[in-house]
């Protein structure tokens, strides 16, 4: 770099790249080459290089084997080392001069924001489960609310990620240097977020939202059903001026070609190949003309907490918006609610609902989905329609506007269930609302006790098929523990009906759309890479409830990769729980803790690593408690702890 770190990048090229040049690839990550996504790379990077490109893997600065340190998520030196590592790649004599850019979640995330700063060789990216708006879909806040699911636990990831050493084999000597300087600048993220509850510049910076004409790139955007990220794709679909085509299919947070649940996957990287081919080889293979969206139309199913295969069916809209969707109007005032009392319904949810959510970024393991939605219903208030006597399906973004009075601020959350005929109700999308942010995400208005409040909650992005029979509900709680923090003082709502109305994006069933296929997925040959068990060993997910304190808490095991053993001889460990907690009748009962155990493991070689941090709130401030402790062959090398208030300024 020009500041002259070095970062360390592994590259696969064709056989011939000296004599013939090729296109590069670049995937721009902070989760080590060498050991954690190795066995990923393994499937893809291999398999690019043996379709005619150079596709290259580069750890960020202060990860993995690379110089210097991180100081946070997508930071500005962390994209100007992306523009130089582009104009690199375009200069090297096996390349051609265009560059593409791929990755899922972190890296997709880096794709767009590199796209938006235009370096000339950067001709198209593949963004993967990322965002266009670093507030709105992330691991920090949720429809202007805290998360309280993922926020400390996500910061504990990365403070224990990046405290992890670089691999003497690869570095030789200088690794115990370069790791002293790593846990020398060791910070938590989570306090830089939290001091940073509506949507400024700190979050601004990075979305490319803020000017999606800044994109030139050719854009092909993906997201999965099972992932919070899915809003991205439609966004960005109605809102850039370069090429761009989407994807959804009923994925987690995962490449759609891995063999993991929900399926069915696709032949991804072929799909990917036929988009480098046109936009970076000049290639007129026709990827222009494919539909503008393709999409999983999923089929009514039981609730399920996985799905090996999520029926359904493909189908292709030629442009987004479609002129195939409509929006359809329900009044809530004309639905189903046994709660009414004078033509009002008080909202005053346990501060547990939201106990079967599911994960917020289901990684395709057993327990991630939202299981049976009957008790969550129980815990809310609920519209229902009369049984449909006809089918529907829905494709797009719905949305709810409520009006409404408050005893004091408070989230407003909403979900959409489709209702069997048996009683069962399988969540099929939510949003939610601080009434804090009502005015806008960038500000915080108060709320006054008894003014009403003409609001509208937007839900998740859907493609779903409502059979006949069965009902459609809408679930309103102004509680939704742990993914929702709640606000430090308990607060009711009073809803109008009459005012409330569900506008939904239905599709016309007499238009089949365009036909979608995709080819079976291909990958390279895996990596030898012996694994020895996911995760802890205990449950998964587990729920316990103490009925004399009422007290419930939600123990969750990531399960993100558990111990295994690398061709080079590393032993890779790494263990990670997190619980939440909360007492039914107090908001301010709410904990959040977080724990990594990760080792590293050569004949004599043996770092441990032990990262942990602790959230509350008390009616004024955030409290974050956060400990990282590592030894290098038994001996402690650092033990570091930090506690913070931080004032509550909108959640």
């Amino acid at each position: 770099m020009t500041d002259g770190t070095k970062l360390s990048a592994r590259i696969w090229l064709p056989a011939d790249a000296a004599t013939r040049p090729v296109p590069a690839l670049l995937e721009y990550l902070p989760y080590r080459k060498g050991d954690w996504t190795a066995p990923r790379d393994a499937q893809r990077h291999p398999w690019y290089a043996a379709h005619g490109y150079g596709s290259v893997r580069v750890d960020l600065r202060g990860s993995g084997d690379s110089e210097g340190v991180m100081t946070d998520e997508y930071s500005v030196t962390e994209l100007a080392d992306g523009v130089e590592v582009i104009n690199w790649l375009a200069r090297q004599e096996w390349c051609t001069g265009a560059v593409g850019m791929f990755g899922i979640s972190w890296g997709g995330f880096n794709s767009l924001q590199l796209a938006a700063l235009a370096p000339e060789p950067l001709k198209a990216i593949v963004t993967v489960c990322s965002t266009d708006d670093r507030y709105a879909d992330d691991v920090h806040y949720f429809g202007g609310a805290v998360l309280g699911i993922d926020m400390a636990a996500w910061a504990t990831t990365m403070l224990a990620f990046t405290a992890r050493p670089p691999d003497p084999t690869r570095v030789g000597p200088a690794w115990r240097e370069m790791w002293q300087q790593r846990l020398d600048s060791a910070e938590p993220y989570l306090d830089k977020w939290l001091a940073h509850q509506e949507r400024d510049s700190y979050w601004r910076r990075g979305s490319v939202c803020e000017d999606y004409a800044s994109i030139g790139a050719a854009v092909l955007a993906v997201g999965g059903w099972a992932d919070p990220y899915r809003n991205t794709v439609f966004r960005l679909l109605e809102n850039l001026s370069a090429p761009v085509k989407g994807i959804v299919g009923p994925w987690s947070h995962q490449y759609p070609d891995r063999d993991l649940e929900p399926g069915p996957a696709i032949g991804f990287l072929q799909e990917t190949l036929r988009w480098w081919d046109r936009w970076l080889k000049g290639d007129p293979n026709g990827v222009e003309d494919d539909p503008a969206l393709r999409v999983w139309m999923q089929d009514s199913v039981r609730p399920a907490t996985r799905y090996a295969q999520r029926p359904g069916r493909w189908i292709g809209e030629r442009t987004w918006p479609s002129p195939d969707v409509r929006t359809d109007r329900y009044p809530l005032v004309e639905m189903i609610c046994a709660a009414v009392v004078a033509g009002r319904v008080t909202v005053a949810a346990p501060q547990h609902t939201g106990i079967d959510a599911g994960r917020y970024f289901p990684f395709g393991n057993p327990s991630d989905l939202p299981p049976d939605q009957r008790a969550e219903d129980g815990r809310s208030v609920c519209f229902d329609t009369v049984p449909l006597d006809s089918a529907v399906e829905m494709l797009g973004v719905a949305t709810l506007t409520l009006r409404l009075t408050a005893t004091a601020a408070a989230n407003v959350i909403v979900r959409i269930c489709d209702v069997a005929p048996d009683g069962s109700s399988t969540l099929v999308t939510r949003g939610c609302l601080d009434l804090l942010s009502r005015a806008g995400m960038d500000t915080a208005t108060p709320v006054i006790p008894g003014e009403a409040m003409d609001v509208e909650v937007p839900l998740a992005a859907m493609a779903r098929a409502f059979p006949v029979g069965h009902r459609l509900r809408v679930a309103i709680s102004n509680s939704y523990w742990p993914w929702v923090w709640p606000h430090g003082v308990g607060s009711e709502l009073s809803l109008e009906p009459a005012a409330g109305m569900l506008q939904l994006p239905c599709r016309a069933l007499d238009q089949p759309g365009e036909p979608v296929a995709f080819e079976p997925p291909e990958q390279s040959e895996p990596l030898a890479v012996v694994r020895h068990g996911k995760g802890s060993g205990g449950p998964e997910r587990e729920v316990c409830h103490e009925p004399a304190s009422g007290r419930w808490t939600l123990s969750v095991d990531p399960n993100y990769g558990g111990s295994r053993t690398y061709p080079d001889g590393l032993d890779y460990h790494e263990q990670a729980r997190e619980t939440y907690s909360i007492v039914a009748d107090d908001p301010l009962s709410a904990v959040a803790t977080a724990r990594w155990q990760i080792g590293l493991v050569r004949e004599d070689w043996d770092v441990r690593i032990d990262a942990a941090a602790t959230m509350t709130a008390d009616a004024t401030h955030f409290v974050t408690e956060h400990r990282l402790a590592c030894t290098y062959n038994g001996d402690n090398v650092l033990v570091k702890t930090w506690r913070q208030r931080i004032p509550r300024t909108s959640c």
